[in-house]
């Protein structure tokens, strides 16, 4: 069987990666720059290993990934964080040949990843985006005239190479001319960005796998609950059958670029139920649990295409599959609860649904029976990370 080493280990979607593959007979192994990760404790994971940053040590962390894929006889490399995903495929060729990163070529990746590249091609393809503009830097920036408030700033790249180094971006939103002063004078290095319209509404998303060009599954799930609660990361969320007009502009964009691999194509719905082109993610995304119970196994349909095994499309998949990520859902549950922009009857029917899960469509993202040790790692350090608060 083939062997697959899994980055970025403290990831939840590197654990539910190392659960889908362990559990189907792939050697599995698991790197992160910390001493011990979330994936790594997994009785699915063959061995945990530790390597140098790759952000803050790229040399170091390329020469430890090519001695670690000689060693262990690395057949497939998967990393699941813009930041390593970004950086090998920059560095793919120090890679030994034997090797495989299952992810298209680097200009094709780019074409999508790189925002103001993909705003570019929607505009081509009459894929709806929002109105935007693009700066080489801010000096270019600090000459043009200002939109109305709110507007949205957007890098071109969530990791750049600047000087000799990479560093991470951000999206900023801009509610104000003191957002905006804050923004002109910072000093982080960002490159080439964008100024685009901010959407109101809320945010769906369509998750997809392509062979060379061909469509092999779509997924799309929303989400019931968040941390924080007025949005954020999800702490429940439910499969859903893909809507039919996100399908169709997720394959116009992915078709024009004959993509290859995983991707999570970003929408933002207005209040008029328009949907608006915000981003592509190359990579694995955070609820990729969820669609691996509800029958699309992303993980083994990106091993198997990149062993060149032949691979049935994916096009039926349980809808209403529940994934809960539990300490996540403590989180949001205390903040709704503080929050005094919720009545006392809206607090008693979040703690209600909270404490009434639905046991026969609902699974939790950590805590598996038969694999509890990541669900101990997370719990101690939620533990630890608490007592540090309260003693700060």
């Amino acid at each position: 069987m083939s062997s697959v080493l899994v980055l970025d280990g403290n990831q939840r979607s590197a654990l539910a990666t190392v659960r889908s593959l362990g559990s189907q007979g792939f050697d599995v192994y698991v790197a992160d720059c910390t001493e011990n990760s979330l994936a790594g404790t997994s009785r699915f994971c063959r061995e945990s290993l530790t390597c140098p940053s790759p952000l803050a040590d790229t040399h170091g962390f390329l020469g430890w990934l090519t001695a670690a894929i000689e060693r262990l006889g690395i057949d497939i490399l998967l990393p699941v964080t813009e930041v390593s995903s970004q950086i090998l495929l920059h560095h793919h060729d120090q890679l030994p040949e034997s090797c495989h990163l299952p992810f298209a070529e680097v200009e094709r990746v780019l074409k999508l990843s790189d925002k103001i590249h993909l705003m570019e091609l929607a505009e081509d393809i009459g894929v709806p985006h929002p109105a935007g503009e693009a700066f080489a830097d801010m000096t270019s920036y600090s000459s043009a005239g200002e939109p109305d408030l709110p507007f949205i700033i957007k890098p071109e790249r969530s990791v750049v190479h600047v000087d000799g180094a990479w560093h991470t971006t951000a999206v900023s939103r801009i509610d104000n001319q003191a957002d905006l002063q804050r923004f002109q004078s910072s000093a982080t290095p960002m490159g080439a960005f964008m100024r685009q319209a901010f959407i109101p509404g809320h945010g769906a998303g369509v998750f997809a796998i392509y062979d060379r060009g061909q469509p092999l599954a779509f997924f799309a799930h929303r989400r019931l609950r968040e941390k924080p609660p007025g949005g954020g990361v999800s702490v429940l969320s439910e499969a859903v059958k893909v809507d039919s007009e996100l399908l169709s502009h997720t394959r116009r964009l992915l078709d024009a670029v004959d993509w290859h691999g995983v991707a999570m194509v970003e929408f933002r719905i207005d209040p008029e139920g328009r949907p608006w082109l915000m981003e592509v993610n190359t990579r694995f995304w955070g609820s990729l649990q969820l669609a691996i119970d509800a029958g699309v196994d992303f993980p083994k349909l990106l091993c198997d295409i990149t062993l060149g095994k032949p691979t049935a499309p994916v096009t039926t998949y349980h809808n209403g599959q529940r994934l809960r990520w539990l300490l996540g859902d403590v989180d949001s549950l205390y903040l709704y609860l503080r929050d005094g922009g919720y009545s006392a009857g809206e607090k008693l029917r979040r703690v209600v649904a909270f404490l009434t899960p639905r046991p026969g469509c609902t699974r939790h993202e950590v805590n598996r029976i038969g694999d509890m040790r990541p669900a101990w790692f997370e719990l101690k350090g939620y533990v630890r990370d608490l007592l540090g608060k309260g003693g700060g």
